[in-house]
């Protein structure tokens, strides 16, 4: 009777120290979002230098002392602006020389023909001989060929005159003086001293090269526009410097290098940009982007929703139970951070954008609703506007897919 008493004593003991079983945990929270429908074009991006249209290496024509140089160095020159005076003493006196030379073979031409004149009167008679005719007639004409010589001597001397101011030939920034005031500088072909550079700055090139696929895709979209090809086609493109971000100068393609390297595989190709402000200066690094497509409607979700699957590209998305589900997809161009899905999502999909590492697929989540938004994504234009040889109504600013991953 003791020992019954007890174990039922021992059971009640046990049963009250039974704790309860836990409840589950809850679903774990992810952040969904919806894909939005836009406009976009495909950017292109190469690496380029700037290159002014015009350089010009100002060297001396003639030889002398430097007596002028009032430049200031590094300014905005015009062309025809006094940059270096060369002592012009001797020139001026080799001019006067010359001037006398003329004057003499001048006088000396007169009197030759005075003589010729009065020997052709009296040709055909007894007066004089043919000889004496044929004579004075020579004199005549090389009097006549001295008086060139002398004054093809003036203009010579005249030049050489002239080249003592040496002025801008081109409008642009000009660089040091190579030359101070002072020194002796040599003129002549092979010798010429050089004085100084001066590069044009408005407007400026930049020239990039190209693969061969992507020019045959940039002849296609000029088509596109009705032109013959791509050298007839106003394209647009945009560059930006290292230190700027996006594309903010807006220029054309204007020149296509006549073949393709057929080691490298590129074509040259060149954008022409305006510079009135002087924000660029040749010689810089710059990026320069191209359209690479014409305008289309996509799907964009951003980047980050997708996962890789070893060849499979999917996303998971949350269905009206909250329930995780995986979908493949197909991927299209990278704009900014939204990657463009040309099939496998509709709209009012919810797809995960955040806590992906906690969803599984049939397993339950707790969806937080991010609204959907393609901010960083270029609007550029209206649905029936014309293609991309149209200049975009924004400048690009996102990273464009690179033609080795499109």
């Amino acid at each position: 009777m003791f020992c019954m008493a007890a174990v039922l004593a021992a059971a009640a003991v046990l049963a009250g120290c039974q704790q309860p079983k836990p409840p589950p945990p809850p679903p774990p929270a992810v952040t969904v979002t919806q894909p939005v429908k836009r406009e976009v074009i495909e950017w292109d991006e190469y690496t380029g230098n700037l290159a002014a249209p015009e350089m010009v290496n100002l060297a001396a024509r003639v030889s002398g002392f430097i007596v002028r140089a009032d430049f200031e160095e590094g300014a905005l020159v015009h062309a025809g602006d006094l940059l270096f005076v060369i002592d012009d003493r001797p020139f001026k006196a080799d001019l006067d020389s010359k001037a006398a030379a003329v004057a003499q073979a001048q006088s000396l031409m007169d009197q030759s023909k005075v003589h010729y004149d009065r020997y052709a009167k009296v040709r055909g008679t007894q007066a004089i001989s043919e000889d004496d005719f044929d004579a004075a007639k020579a004199s005549f004409a090389q009097a006549e060929a001295a008086l060139e010589v002398a004054k093809a001597a003036v203009v010579t001397a005249q030049l050489n005159l002239e080249w003592c101011r040496v002025t801008a030939p081109i409008t642009g920034r000009i660089s040091r003086k190579y030359v101070t005031v002072g020194n002796l500088v040599n003129g002549g072909a092979g010798q010429a001293t050089q004085l100084t550079t001066i590069v044009s700055t408005d407007p400026l090139y930049c020239y990039v090269n190209i693969p061969g696929r992507a020019f045959l895709n940039y002849q296609a979209l000029a088509r596109l526009e009705k032109s013959e090809n791509l050298r007839g086609g106003k394209v647009p493109c945009f560059i930006g410097l290292e230190n700027e971000t996006g594309f903010p100068h807006e220029g054309v393609i204007d020149f296509l290098d006549n073949q393709v390297d057929p080691g490298t595989g590129t074509l040259q190709i060149r954008g022409v940009f305006k510079n009135a402000d002087g924000m660029l200066t040749p010689g810089l690094y710059a990026r320069l982007s191209i359209p690479g497509s014409g305008r289309y409607e996509t799907t964009l979700i951003p980047d980050i929703a997708i996962g890789t699957d070893q060849a499979e590209r999917y996303v998971l998305m949350v269905d009206d139970k909250n329930m995780v589900l995986r979908r493949r997809v197909r991927l299209g161009a990278l704009f900014g951070t939204m990657r463009s899905i040309p099939e496998g999502l509709a709209l009012s999909d919810r797809v995960i954008i955040n806590g992906m590492v906690h969803a599984f697929p049939g397993a339950p989540v707790l969806p937080i609703e991010a609204p959907p938004s393609a901010d960083n994504v270029d609007i550029t234009g209206g649905v029936d506007s014309p293609t991309t040889q149209e200049l975009p109504a924004t400048r690009p600013t996102t990273q464009p897919l690179s033609l080795q991953t499109r």
